[in-house]
């Protein structure tokens, strides 16, 4: 989820280090907690990878404080773009979970129409999955709730109905949109 994520923002445009920390918070923010931790590991295995280069920081130049410190800028390589493009083409199980449909979801723009409508089916498959064992757990635990426990379960089974109404229309847009021949 963090390749694809670090991968699809420097298909954007070269980033800093600090530049693409807080893209990626406020990207996966919604999806995810994000670990500072685990993004500089990340960078060096894509680079060793030959996915992403670096660029040394500028050497101190006239005009520039010798002791300023320089950011190193992170680009995706042609390989790179071809890696993510595997990676965005991929439809497995973990493109329908909460961390790699949030991921994949954020990068749709990047993603062909096919693809993006196999990941909103299985996400939405696997969303009304839940919603079926939820429902089930709430009718066998009948009267044994108490009424704030009972409350807290309906508030879960509306969110998720109100996941797959979303889904549902993002799949008729796709349909729609693949029936012109565009891909918005």
């Amino acid at each position: 989820m963090l390749e694809i994520a670090v991968l699809g923002l420097l298909n954007e445009s070269p980033m800093h280090g600090y530049e693409l920390r807080k893209r990626l918070a406020s990207l996966l923010g919604a999806f995810r907690a994000f670990s500072y931790g685990s993004l500089y590991p990340t960078l060096r295995r894509l680079s060793e990878a030959g996915w992403i280069s670096e660029e040394a920081p500028i050497e101190a130049s006239a005009g520039v404080a010798p002791r300023a410190r320089r950011k190193r800028v992170y680009r995706l390589t042609a390989d790179g773009k071809e890696h993510l493009a595997e990676l965005l083409a991929e439809v497995g199980p973990d493109a329908f979970d909460n961390e790699g449909f949030g991921a994949r979801l954020a990068f749709f723009a990047q993603t062909r129409s096919d693809i993006r409508l196999q990941v909103l089916e299985g996400r939405r498959r696997r969303v009304e999955e839940q919603r079926d064992g939820m429902k089930s757990a709430l009718a066998r635990a009948g009267e044994r709730l108490d009424r704030y426990t009972r409350e807290l379960h309906e508030h879960g089974l509306e969110s998720v109905d109100r996941e797959v109404r979303w889904l549902t229309e993002l799949i008729e847009h796709e349909r729609s949109d693949a029936r012109r021949g565009t891909e918005k």
